[in-house]
Protein backbone atom coordinates (compact mmCIF):
# COMPACT_ATOMS: atom_id res chain seq x y z
CA UNK A 1 0.00 0.00 0.00
CA UNK A 2 1.45 3.40 -0.98
CA UNK A 3 1.47 6.35 1.41
CA UNK A 4 -1.40 7.86 -0.62
CA UNK A 5 -3.66 4.82 -0.10
CA UNK A 6 -6.29 4.76 2.63
CA UNK A 7 -7.25 1.66 4.51
CA UNK A 8 -10.97 1.13 5.10
CA UNK A 9 -10.94 2.54 8.63
CA UNK A 10 -9.13 5.74 7.60
CA UNK A 11 -11.33 6.19 4.51
CA UNK A 12 -14.50 5.89 6.59
CA UNK A 13 -13.12 8.26 9.24
CA UNK A 14 -12.19 10.82 6.59
CA UNK A 15 -15.62 10.63 4.94
CA UNK A 16 -17.47 10.84 8.27
CA UNK A 17 -15.61 14.09 8.94
CA UNK A 18 -15.90 15.44 5.39
CA UNK A 19 -19.53 14.73 4.50
CA UNK A 20 -21.13 16.95 7.17
CA UNK A 21 -19.04 19.88 5.90
CA UNK A 22 -20.05 19.15 2.31
CA UNK A 23 -23.75 18.94 3.22
CA UNK A 24 -23.46 22.14 5.24
CA UNK A 25 -21.88 23.99 2.33
CA UNK A 26 -24.54 22.74 -0.09
CA UNK A 27 -27.31 23.83 2.28
CA UNK A 28 -25.71 27.26 2.62
CA UNK A 29 -25.30 27.77 -1.11
CA UNK A 30 -27.03 31.06 -1.77
CA UNK A 31 -30.29 31.16 -3.65
CA UNK A 32 -30.00 33.76 -6.44
CA UNK A 33 -31.63 37.07 -5.46
CA UNK A 34 -34.26 36.73 -8.19
CA UNK A 35 -35.46 33.49 -6.54
CA UNK A 36 -35.09 34.52 -2.89
CA UNK A 37 -38.73 35.56 -2.47
CA UNK A 38 -40.03 32.10 -3.46
CA UNK A 39 -39.14 30.31 -0.18
CA UNK A 40 -37.23 27.59 -2.02
CA UNK A 41 -35.48 24.80 -0.16
CA UNK A 42 -32.73 22.33 -1.08
CA UNK A 43 -35.44 19.74 -1.92
CA UNK A 44 -36.48 21.96 -4.82
CA UNK A 45 -32.94 21.83 -6.21
CA UNK A 46 -33.25 18.20 -7.34
CA UNK A 47 -36.57 18.87 -9.04
CA UNK A 48 -35.13 21.87 -10.87
CA UNK A 49 -31.97 19.94 -11.77
CA UNK A 50 -33.96 17.18 -13.49
CA UNK A 51 -35.99 19.71 -15.45
CA UNK A 52 -32.91 21.79 -16.29
CA UNK A 53 -30.77 18.87 -17.46
CA UNK A 54 -33.42 16.56 -18.94
CA UNK A 55 -36.10 19.01 -20.06
CA UNK A 56 -39.85 18.99 -19.49
CA UNK A 57 -41.30 15.74 -18.19
CA UNK A 58 -44.48 14.23 -16.76
CA UNK A 59 -45.20 14.43 -13.04
CA UNK A 60 -44.97 10.64 -12.69
CA UNK A 61 -41.50 10.60 -14.25
CA UNK A 62 -40.35 13.35 -11.89
CA UNK A 63 -41.73 11.36 -8.95
CA UNK A 64 -39.88 8.25 -10.10
CA UNK A 65 -36.58 10.12 -10.45
CA UNK A 66 -36.99 11.94 -7.13
CA UNK A 67 -38.02 8.65 -5.49
CA UNK A 68 -41.15 10.13 -3.93
CA UNK A 69 -44.87 9.61 -4.41
CA UNK A 70 -46.51 11.28 -7.41
CA UNK A 71 -48.82 13.11 -4.98
CA UNK A 72 -45.76 14.69 -3.34
CA UNK A 73 -44.48 15.92 -6.69
CA UNK A 74 -47.96 17.14 -7.66
CA UNK A 75 -48.07 19.24 -4.49
CA UNK A 76 -44.60 20.68 -5.15
CA UNK A 77 -45.42 21.37 -8.79
CA UNK A 78 -48.72 23.01 -7.84
CA UNK A 79 -47.01 25.24 -5.29
CA UNK A 80 -44.18 26.20 -7.66
CA UNK A 81 -46.62 26.76 -10.55
CA UNK A 82 -48.69 29.17 -8.45
CA UNK A 83 -45.46 31.05 -7.69
CA UNK A 84 -44.60 31.26 -11.39
CA UNK A 85 -41.53 29.00 -11.12
CA UNK A 86 -42.91 26.09 -13.14
CA UNK A 87 -45.34 25.66 -15.98
CA UNK A 88 -47.79 22.78 -16.37
CA UNK A 89 -49.45 21.70 -19.59
CA UNK A 90 -51.39 18.72 -20.81
CA UNK A 91 -49.48 16.10 -22.74
CA UNK A 92 -50.63 16.35 -26.36
CA UNK A 93 -50.47 12.55 -26.78
CA UNK A 94 -52.14 11.66 -23.47
CA UNK A 95 -54.33 14.35 -21.93
CA UNK A 96 -54.32 12.53 -18.57
CA UNK A 97 -50.64 13.37 -18.13
CA UNK A 98 -49.28 16.72 -17.02
CA UNK A 99 -45.96 17.88 -18.43
CA UNK A 100 -43.89 20.08 -16.15
CA UNK A 101 -41.21 22.57 -17.20
CA UNK A 102 -39.31 25.48 -15.72
CA UNK A 103 -41.05 28.77 -16.52
CA UNK A 104 -39.03 30.45 -19.30
CA UNK A 105 -38.60 33.68 -17.34
CA UNK A 106 -37.14 31.70 -14.39
CA UNK A 107 -34.83 29.38 -16.38
CA UNK A 108 -31.74 31.62 -16.15
CA UNK A 109 -32.15 32.05 -12.38
CA UNK A 110 -32.54 28.29 -11.89
CA UNK A 111 -29.47 27.67 -14.03
CA UNK A 112 -27.58 30.20 -11.90
CA UNK A 113 -28.67 28.36 -8.72
CA UNK A 114 -27.35 25.07 -10.10
CA UNK A 115 -24.15 26.59 -11.50
CA UNK A 116 -21.98 26.59 -8.36
CA UNK A 117 -22.52 22.89 -7.67
CA UNK A 118 -22.14 22.10 -11.37
CA UNK A 119 -18.76 23.89 -11.45
CA UNK A 120 -17.56 22.23 -8.24
CA UNK A 121 -18.46 18.73 -9.49
CA UNK A 122 -16.78 19.38 -12.85
CA UNK A 123 -13.56 20.50 -11.16
CA UNK A 124 -13.63 17.51 -8.81
CA UNK A 125 -14.46 14.94 -11.51
CA UNK A 126 -12.39 16.25 -14.44
CA UNK A 127 -9.07 14.66 -13.38
CA UNK A 128 -10.71 11.24 -12.94
CA UNK A 129 -10.95 8.64 -15.65
CA UNK A 130 -14.44 7.66 -16.81
CA UNK A 131 -14.06 4.41 -14.85
CA UNK A 132 -13.07 6.29 -11.67
CA UNK A 133 -16.06 8.62 -12.12
CA UNK A 134 -18.37 5.61 -12.43
CA UNK A 135 -16.84 4.10 -9.28
CA UNK A 136 -17.34 7.35 -7.36
CA UNK A 137 -20.94 7.80 -8.50
CA UNK A 138 -21.78 4.15 -7.77
CA UNK A 139 -20.13 4.36 -4.33
CA UNK A 140 -22.03 7.50 -3.39
CA UNK A 141 -25.26 5.86 -4.59
CA UNK A 142 -24.55 2.75 -2.52
CA UNK A 143 -23.90 4.93 0.54
CA UNK A 144 -27.22 6.76 0.04
CA UNK A 145 -29.11 3.48 -0.42
CA UNK A 146 -27.56 2.01 2.72
CA UNK A 147 -28.52 5.09 4.75
CA UNK A 148 -32.11 4.87 3.50
CA UNK A 149 -32.36 1.21 4.63
CA UNK A 150 -31.91 2.19 8.27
Amino acid sequence: MSTDDLDLKEAVRTLLLLLPRVVGRVKRSPIPPELASFALAPRHLSLFAYLQFDGPMPVNELAKRLEVAPATVSLMVGELSRKGMLERREDETDRRRTIVSIAPDRAAAVENWLAASDRAWRVAMEPLTPRERRLFVDTLGAFERELSRE
